[in-house]
């Protein structure tokens, strides 16, 4: 039993709390899905997700183009495969992904002098400003994961998935 309250009380950050009712309704048991990891990092998944699109949502930037212009502000001159490849995105989502984001002007994509089938990807000015803010959001997302889970359960955590 201890074995379960202490699963229970690792998975608790994650759970959602239940309506208030007349009559208190029994703990609803998840049987194996106790057990199963990949439940709980869904669940983590969800709770992380939902906060960083409230957290970036006040300058309009999604999960996926935070990362895309993280990675594109750190390697300038990537190309677009080379980016797709880096963050797991298909192709195609990628390239709508940067169409919007050119159509923002917050990237260029440039013809590579060594390859004009290749397109060099890069920030604009407005771009380098946009992720700078969305970086101190982001930083503020990430002290409100550190205050859920703890330092030493986040810093595990982050190893682990690294």
């Amino acid at each position: 039993m201890a074995e379960k309250q202490s699963r229970r009380d690792r998975a608790a950050p994650f759970r959602r709390k239940a309506a208030t009712r007349s009559s208190p309704r029994p703990a609803i048991v998840l049987d194996v899905l106790d057990g199963h990891l990949g439940y709980f990092a869904r669940r983590l998944q969800i709770w992380v997700f939902q906060d960083f699109i409230r957290t970036l949502e006040r300058i309009d930037i999604s999960p996926a183009q935070y990362s895309v212009l993280v990675v594109i502000g750190a390697n300038r001159g990537l190309s677009q495969a080379e980016l797709a490849a880096t963050l797991g995105i298909e192709r195609a989502r990628l390239v709508r992904l940067l169409h919007r984001l050119e159509e923002r002007g917050l990237v260029q994509r440039l013809r590579s002098s060594a390859d004009g089938r290749r397109h060099a990807l890069q920030l604009t000015p407005p771009g380098r400003s946009a992720l700078a803010r969305a970086k101190i959001l982001a930083a503020r997302h990430e002290g409100r994961l550190i205050e859920k889970l703890g330092a030493e359960r986040h810093a595990l955590l982050l190893d682990a998935l690294r």
